[in-house]
């Protein structure tokens, strides 16, 4: 029987295009939006993780009250011991320490005087070493632009954005005027070995990035860090097992009175990072609810509709004799595979562009012209495990609920009637 209606829907394009289209074109829209909201909502929390937050954050007491900024005199001290320790007690993290900065960046011309400086902001971070964390973190090779990334000390990279601002390219020579972990002016010379995009706005407006020990001894700070980020293996955030990582090691490491004791914070520990990841999870749920809702109401009109037409059709086939619940069952089951058939072809439609803007991505940097957010201009989508089912419940079960509330009809059809439906 099944067989029989499956082959019968084929045939007549009356009772299966246009519902099929319709179920398709829903899905497609349902799927597509799904996996654009995920991959913004990734999209933040990723870029903050790697340049500002980690999943954990490790500061010292009195950094940790002055919020985003703080200086690099209330730095951790020690850190060699403290990441020691951080690595075996919590070892299916990785944890790197970085130095946050900012100053002047001054190109030098022939003579050695002035020929353009500008403002910028800088990370020390584990850059020289070949099993650099840092480098798949923050991914720079794949954010080079022209030369290589630094292979010894004294190296650095630039945003492009600055280098073709200050005039200068791959080999040139910089110097860094900043001040010290004491307050002091501090200046070192730095060899350019490449520029890089990050496709963060924020950074690429005037981004420097240092090996940290070159900026540790530029800037007085031997065996000192301004913050050591933790990072889960898959450099995804798991925010139970984040927040029971920060609750064990602030239980053994709490020291009353010391306001240089490290202390560990989460991703939505740290200030203004809760407020916004929460309220871009929120709004990206509550669209793909309010969307699938919307869709699921369109295809079970549609599924209304194409019962209700064929009220004729359904009289006719009364009027041979066919039995009530017999017939139902067979519009159900026609509705049961229009759905399935344009939920499969829909979302695989769908995951066609999804898959080609998660990998190659589209760059909107126009709109982040002035922000200073860490979000990547780059905007990509984001495929999950629930981009595979999200299509199935307005495109079978909206279709198959419209069909069903439209068969009830049935059951209310008089045969002594039929024959004067039929003639007029």
């Amino acid at each position: 029987m099944i067989r029989f209606l499956i082959t019968g829907l084929v045939r007549d394009r009356a009772r299966s295009l246009f519902p099929a289209v319709t179920v398709i074109a829903g899905v497609m829209l349902t799927v597509f939006l799904q996996t654009y909201l995920k991959g913004i909502n990734s999209n933040v929390s990723d870029a903050a993780a790697a340049f500002s937050t980690g999943h954990v954050k490790v500061t010292s007491r009195a950094a940790a009250r002055e919020g985003d900024q703080p200086s690099n005199e209330l730095a951790l001290s020690g850190i060699g011991p403290l990441i020691g320790q951080l690595r075996h007690q919590f070892p299916d993290l990785i944890w790197t320490p970085r130095i946050r900065f900012a100053g002047l960046l001054d190109i030098p011309d022939d003579k050695g005087q002035t020929k353009a400086q500008a403002p910028i902001f800088g990370f020390g971070v584990n850059l020289v070493a070949a099993d650099s964390p840092d480098r798949q973190i923050m991914h720079l090779e794949r954010a080079l632009v022209r030369g290589r990334l630094p292979a010894g000390r004294g190296e650095i990279l630039v945003s492009d954005e600055l280098a073709t601002h200050l005039g200068v390219g791959p080999g040139g020579t910089a110097t860094l005027i900043s001040s010290t972990m004491f307050g002091s002016m501090a200046t070192s010379n730095f060899i350019i070995a490449g520029t890089v995009n990050f496709g963060v706005r924020a950074m690429d407006r005037g981004a420097m990035i240092a090996d940290i020990a070159d900026i540790q001894m530029a800037l007085d700070m031997a065996d000192a860090a301004g913050e050591i980020l933790g990072l889960f293996r898959d450099l995804v955030y798991h925010r139970d097992a984040a927040e029971s990582v920060a609750n064990a090691f602030n239980g053994r490491s709490a020291k009353v009175g010391d306001e240089f004791s490290p202390t560990m914070m989460t991703m939505h520990g740290q200030p203004g990072v809760t407020e916004l990841i929460d309220y871009i999870e929120v709004v990206s749920s509550a669209a793909i609810a309010i969307f699938t809702i919307i869709m699921s109401i369109v295809l079970w009109n549609a599924g209304l509709i194409g019962g209700l037409r064929r009220y004729g059709e359904i009289g006719l086939r009364l009027a041979f004799g066919e039995d009530k619940g017999r017939l139902y069952r067979a519009m159900l089951v026609e509705s049961l595979a229009i759905g399935l058939f344009g939920s499969i072809l829909g979302t695989v439609l769908a995951l066609i562009p999804a898959y080609w803007m998660q990998v190659k991505g589209l760059d909107m940097g126009y709109l982040f012209a002035n922000s200073s957010l860490m979000v990547n201009s780059v905007i990509r989508t984001q495929i999950t495990p629930a981009t595979f089912f999200v299509g199935f419940v307005p495109g079978v079960l909206a279709t198959v609920t419209g069909a069903a509330i439209a068969g009830v009809g049935i059951y209310k059809r008089q045969t002594a009637t039929l024959m004067k439906e039929l003639e007029a």
